[in-house]
């Protein structure tokens, strides 16, 4: 029931994102203790802790520490003889002595979680900020290592913020000059502020408070020391606070890539952690992304890979790797130190926090045309596709983009194929989350486009055209964009679009017509222009009112949509109804400015639909004239 943390880092280590004491924890079961002889000698100190003068205060105080109080027995044997009040109250004192007794003890014994909130509760970490304005540098240094520990609840963090406790921590940072030599005094101190940092850190707001009491110069400074003990908790805190976009700023611009790249080699595998994790957010940044290789951090990120017995650590390097490989440049240094082929080994028996990232980093570096063949003769098909049967969303969405990037090599997808890997991914468009569904489209359509035989085999997936087709209905723009590009390499083969017509696609794919986003407009554009090359298609898109907004798309700025519509376009304007709709629009005249573009395809569908346009103008001429 109780908590057991342990006096190092990793107590403070856990991520706001992750989990977090509750508000309310747990009631001890009355008579579930084994009352042990140091409870019993602890009970009887407390008479003197609560009844003396300051001499035999002193002096309990100074027993009581003899005990054991990292045991569970002696820091509930002080809660319960009512110590922990009267240990409170000598904080207020004006004795430095019963002061720095008392903070000893709360030091330790507030690694219980019970005993933490109680600390709260009595009003304990008010009295404790108030201790770091004291010119007594052991006492400041005590406060702060028991706020941290303390601080590992909402409420609480908030009550160090509210009562000026970040303020007083920065301007403890602040106080201790840089220098060459350091005396152990100035170490503890930076040591202490920057442990409570951490501890506070994991609330959004402190974050600011940091930031806004001028704390991210000093984190900057503090992250050249070479004390590993101030090292962790300084990269600690920047590793919490590198969610928010400000720090990730900060963190580019006074130059700490630098060294949180020369830390990933410390010899502590704890530091070594917290730089992968800072590195892991901030690299969703591509300057950061840069700066890495820059600074030559991408070969001990591979380096560390080799350290997979300890899965904090790796999935804090598999994380940094993965947020990296999103720039082609860090891809092909990935190459050069065999990352890809390090990385297929993780794809099996890893806590899912690693396989999210492994794969993760896999679905970027397959991308390049090279590592799409090395994964496959590395062995990393098979258990890619094992992963589609995963339930995590974060993981499925990461594995279908892998498996779609390893479809574009039809050597790979021959193996998807036997897996049974393109149903697998058709049954995840049924998944409830729609970065889910749309992660499966877009991997859809690279096993569509080069499956031998891809008509028959969607064929082969009972009620899958019609799930396909359904999607339009989709709130999502993401979902409705990738199936709009899977419905437009589907309706290549004749036979299945009549299925998709059947079951409505024309209508549907209409409906969506009118949308300003581009990326959506190019993809629908896409799958009408294949929709057409069916029975009455194009005559049922002039009836659904899909080509006047389609016109409109040629005022676009992105030439990936214009090339998409005079597709469309072209299409449509085999029917008489569809000319006289696009004219209406105003097509011929911006059609007429593609038809000297450098793109073959777009200067091709440009003239070819001007030209039936033209044609129908000449025909209604002539029948009206004669």
């Amino acid at each position: 029931i109780f908590s057991k943390a342990s006096v190092s880092f990793e107590d403070v280590s856990e991520s706001s994102s992750e989990t977090d004491e509750d508000e309310q924890p747990l009631r001890r079961q009355e008579g579930s203790t084994d009352l042990s002889a140091e409870y019993w000698g602890i009970q009887k100190l407390a008479k003197y802790v609560k009844g003396g003068d300051p001499t035999a205060t002193l002096i309990a105080l100074c027993s009581m520490r003899d005990f054991n109080l990292s045991e569970e027995t002696c820091q509930l044997a002080i809660k319960d003889t009512g110590c922990l009040e009267v240990l409170i109250n000598l904080l207020d004192t004006e004795e430095i002595k019963c002061q720095t007794g008392s903070l000893k003890i709360l030091k330790e014994i507030s690694q219980n979680m019970l005993i933490r909130h109680a600390i709260a509760d009595l009003g304990g970490l008010e009295i404790m900020v108030k201790i770091l304005d004291s010119p007594d540098t052991d006492l400041k240094c005590l406060a702060a290592e028991t706020i941290a520990n303390v601080a590992k609840f909402k409420r609480a963090r908030k009550t160090v913020r509210k009562h000026g406790g970040i303020k007083r921590l920065v301007e403890l940072l602040e106080s201790i000059s840089m220098g060459s030599s350091y005396q152990a005094k100035d170490i503890e101190t930076v040591r202490c502020a920057a442990l409570a940092l951490w501890s506070c850190s994991k609330s959004t707001k402190n974050k600011k408070a940091i930031r806004k009491a001028g704390g991210i110069p000093l984190l900057a400074r503090w992250l050249k020391c070479a004390h590993t003990n101030i090292l962790i908790p300084i990269v600690g805190t920047l590793q919490e606070c590198a969610s928010e976009p400000s720090y990730r700023l900060a963190i580019r611009t006074e130059g700490m890539i630098e060294n949180l790249v020369k830390n990933l080699s410390s010899e502590h595998e704890e530091l070594q952690r917290h730089c992968a994790s800072a590195i892991f957010k901030c690299a969703e940044d591509e300057e950061i992304r840069d700066l890495v290789r820059k600074h030559e951090g991408l070969q001990p990120l591979s380096a560390l890979l080799d350290k997979s017995e300890n899965k904090q650590l790796l999935a804090a390097v598999t994380g940094a790797i993965w947020k990296c490989a999103i720039s082609r440049e860090n891809v092909l240094k990935f190459q050069e130190y065999k990352t890809v082929e390090t990385l297929v080994t993780l794809l099996t028996d890893q806590p899912e926090e690693v396989l999210i990232n492994v794969i993760g980093a896999l679905g970027e570096c397959c991308q390049e045309e090279e590592n799409r063949g090395t994964i496959r003769r590395s062995g990393g098909i098979a258990p890619m596709v094992n992963l589609l049967t995963a339930t995590n969303p974060a993981l499925l969405v990461n594995v279908n983009k892998a498996v779609g990037g390893c479809a574009m090599e039809p050597e790979n997808m021959v193996i998807i194929d036997s897996l049974d890997g393109v149903r697998l991914l058709w049954s995840l468009l049924k998944n409830p989350n729609p970065d889910v569904q749309a992660s499966a489209a877009w991997a859809l359509c690279p096993c569509i486009e080069n499956a031998k035989n891809s008509g028959e085999m969607v064929r082969s997936f009972v009620g899958g055209l019609e799930l396909i087709v359904n999607l339009l209905k989709s709130n999502d723009k993401e979902v409705l964009t990738s199936v709009c590009a899977a419905i437009a390499n589907i309706a290549k083969d004749e036979e299945n679009l009549a299925v998709m017509t059947d079951h409505g696609v024309v209508p549907l794919l209409s409906k969506l017509a009118n949308t300003n986003n581009n990326k959506l407009r190019r993809h629908l554009a896409e799958a009408i222009a294949h929709c057409c090359m069916w029975g009455s298609n194009r005559v049922a898109f002039g009836d659904t009112k899909a080509v006047a907004p389609l016109a409109r798309y040629l005022k676009a700025k992105d030439p990936l949509v214009h090339r998409a519509t005079a597709l469309a376009l072209y299409q449509l304007s085999e029917d008489p109804n569809n000319c006289v709709i696009m004219h209406e629009n105003g097509v011929v005249k911006l059609l007429l400015a593609m038809v000297g573009s450098t793109d073959d395809i777009l200067q091709e569908a440009a003239a070819g639909c001007i030209a039936n346009i033209r044609r129908l103008a000449l025909a209604t001429e002539k029948a009206k004239y004669g």
